[in-house]
């Protein structure tokens, strides 16, 4: 029965994605005599938490006497943007708590399960916690590993080329995939490219879909050239921009363009950045250098790869490309393999882990991207 009821709080959960920005997406049930009473869903970062709002949602307060309530993620036991959970929790009478997950962000880390247990809530954890976990992938790997998941994305002919040339747009893919990215884009809190991809596409680099909390988009420019605020389409859109450059002396900058300079950016140095501004996640849609640098500092934990049944040849621009000298091939392991449209989309995580398997079409989007709380 425990599971029934996770099931339904990991669907409820799922309500949420695009709307929680660095908060995670947490669902939770309330039932009491094997009847559910209540349901909520964290719908947007800032308001009110899901256990709250399924307490809230009961029609009859006093019918929360002893019942049990199911919630993905552990409750948070401080105040945030709202009140903690826990003291919600036991003030409305629920007896008994069954927890899916953990909550790996410190600020909770175990002290919500804690309090709970030490006002005498009976407290279940680690019921479908494989799925729960994987609601908020960006999310825990960052408060585990105090760094963004980082997904390099990169669309390729049936012969490893990117495009026809490096200061040329070469269109590849069918339009379900460039849907399919659009859609991707809007799941990470950051999308990343260098200057030649600027040059050579002029991108606005957003997804489709425009919420409150829209990625930023991060800009590896060394030396500045793509600093022309009028030339540029993706600095149209104020829709925050931070570039990486030496150049800092650039006048006029808009308001919602972040000019970072350093003498010597290196891919680390970037992704500390990041990582002390509070980005768990960053979608990299660099060109094959901006790529190569990546997997070079082993700074990556997915690729995802979209084929397409065209054949570039010639000195046509290479995935993953640069005059840096390899001895060794990097093992990933296959997550998925998809037809998007007339395309192939390829899934591959960093290492040798979890389970390869083919998609015939169905799937359940991932989402999540300074965490402010944990939720």
């Amino acid at each position: 029965m425990d599971t029934l009821f996770m099931e339904q709080a990991i669907e409820l959960a799922k309500l949420g994605r695009g709307n929680t920005y660095t908060n995670p997406l947490v669902g939770a049930v309330i039932m009491k005599d094997d009847a559910i009473l209540a349901t909520g869903f964290h719908q947007r970062y800032g308001e009110k938490h899901a256990e709250k709002i399924a307490i809230d949602q009961c029609e009859a307060p006093e019918d929360l006497i002893d019942s049990t309530m199911y919630v993905t993620l552990e409750p948070c036991n401080h105040t945030g943007k709202q009140p903690p959970c826990t003291q919600m929790i036991i003030d409305s009478g629920i007896s008994k708590v069954v927890i899916a997950q953990l909550d790996p962000n410190p600020v909770v880390a175990g002290k919500g399960k804690a309090y709970l247990e030490a006002q005498g809530i009976q407290v279940i954890s680690g019921i479908l916690q494989e799925k729960a976990e994987a609601l908020n992938k960006h999310y825990n790997y960052f408060h585990r590993r105090q760094k963004p998941y980082i997904v390099l994305k990169q669309a390729v002919s049936l012969d490893g080329k990117i495009s026809v040339h490096p200061k040329q747009r070469t269109y590849l893919t069918g339009e379900e995939a460039y849907k399919r990215v659009h859609e991707e884009r809007q799941y990470f809190q950051a999308i990343l490219i260098g200057s030649g991809t600027i040059l050579a596409d002029n991108p606005k680099l957003l997804p489709d879909i425009i919420t409150d909390f829209p990625p930023v988009r991060l800009i590896l420019d060394r030396k500045g050239i793509t600093l022309d605020f009028e030339k540029f389409q993706i600095y149209r859109e104020a829709v925050p921009i931070w570039v990486f450059t030496k150049n800092d002396s650039i006048k006029n900058t808009p308001d919602h363009v972040r000019l970072i300079a350093d003498d010597d950016w290196t891919i680390a140095k970037v992704v500390d950045y990041l990582q002390k501004e509070g980005i768990q996640s960053v979608y990299v849609e660099g060109g094959s250098e901006i790529h190569d640098a990546f997997l070079s500092e082993n700074m990556f934990e997915e690729v995802i790869t979209y084929i397409s049944p065209k054949l570039i040849g010639g000195n046509g621009v290479p995935a993953f490309s640069s005059k840096r000298g390899v001895l060794s091939a990097i093992p990933l392991t296959l997550q998925s393999v998809e037809a998007v449209g007339e395309d192939i989309r390829i899934v591959s995580r960093r290492g040798k882990k979890d389970v390869y398997r083919i998609d015939s079409g169905n799937r359940d989007s991932q989402t999540n991207p300074k965490s402010e709380s944990a939720y």
